[in-house]
């Protein structure tokens, strides 16, 4: 971010940073990863408020999604596959393409100008944020 700051300050633009749910539930054996990702809330929500003043603004999103790293953890880790694969509301992990990529194009647009320092959960309803 700190290398962008000076375009994105020329252009008003906005900056989303990837997040994970792992650190909003708690996830077992998920310590590390987690911490790296809540750092990465953490920040976003500090560079939103120090930035907004040049116009800058700075989301995070949290995906849920079938990439290539889950397809290797669902056929190394099935039963817990399944178990978290029942836990979405929305019943199938989110596609990277029709799912994701609108939710990002959206913080990134102008009909979204007014959206700085949040978390968007692109989940299917996993994570309820309070």
């Amino acid at each position: 971010m700190r290398a962008a700051y000076p375009e994105l300050k020329k252009t008003t633009g906005s900056v989303v940073n990837f997040g994970s749910g792992a650190g909003l539930d708690g996830q077992p054996t998920q310590a590390a990863y987690a911490a790296a990702k809540e750092a990465i809330r953490g920040l976003s929500r500090v560079v939103s408020n120090e930035w907004a003043p040049d116009g800058i603004r700075v989301n995070v999103v949290c995906p849920m999604a079938m990439t290539e790293g889950v397809q290797a953890w669902s056929q190394a880790f099935p039963e817990l596959y399944q178990s978290t694969l029942a836990n979405i509301p929305r019943g199938r992990f989110g596609d990277p393409g029709t799912d994701v990529a609108p939710a990002v194009a959206f913080l990134v647009f102008d009909d979204s100008s007014y959206i700085t320092g949040q978390t968007l959960m692109v989940d299917g309803g996993t994570i309820k944020l309070h």
